[in-house]
């Protein structure tokens, strides 16, 4: 016969088990992010918008290719914007 003491441990590691698959699985749910360059609006990148700025909200123009925001992964390139489509990577604009 088992003690209550095993049975409540027994019970709480099933419950963690239980809570650490859950996370595990919304975190493969979540789409993969990566940084987009040259689709933000003036004042909306993500961070580090090139010389002159400093982080999130900095950039200075529309488009401005050293300029970043955070997108699905795998659609950066197929954003189409008045100066071009998303890079990967700064572009000169």
């Amino acid at each position: 016969m088992q003690t209550p003491t095993r049975i409540s441990g027994l019970v709480l590691a099933a419950g963690v088990a239980l809570a650490l698959a859950g996370t595990a699985a919304a975190q493969e749910a979540r789409p993969q992010k990566e940084k987009c360059y040259g689709v933000a609006k003036a004042g909306q990148n993500d961070c580090a918008a090139g010389p002159g700025t400093s982080c999130a909200g900095t950039s200075t123009r529309d488009y401005q290719g050293d300029a970043w925001k955070l997108v699905d992964a795998g659609t950066c390139e197929k954003i189409r914007t008045p100066k071009g489509a998303g890079s990967l990577e700064p572009v000169q604009r």
